[in-house]
């Protein structure tokens, strides 16, 4: 994924190298936010299971994320 300097990184994951050896140690975000001229963006790439939103803390941080991006801004 580019990362643009301005997005607001919240959380990152690092590759270890079981599927993808090439990649190993590679620390890439998974979760960040910015603001884009009036809007705001939301972006989480947690979830390609079912199981992992079964996680507490994964559905808190997409909760969290989307009234976040929800919020009319001053």
């Amino acid at each position: 994924m580019l990362m643009d300097s301005s997005n607001e990184v919240l959380a990152t994951t690092t590759f270890l190298g079981e599927h993808l050896w090439w990649i190993e140690g590679t620390v890439v975000p998974v979760v960040w936010k910015r603001r884009w001229d009036k809007g705001k963006i939301f972006y989480c790439s947690i979830g390609h299971r079912l199981e992992d939103l079964k996680i507490p803390l994964i559905t808190e941080i997409i909760r969290r994320g989307a009234i976040w991006a929800s919020r009319h801004q001053k």
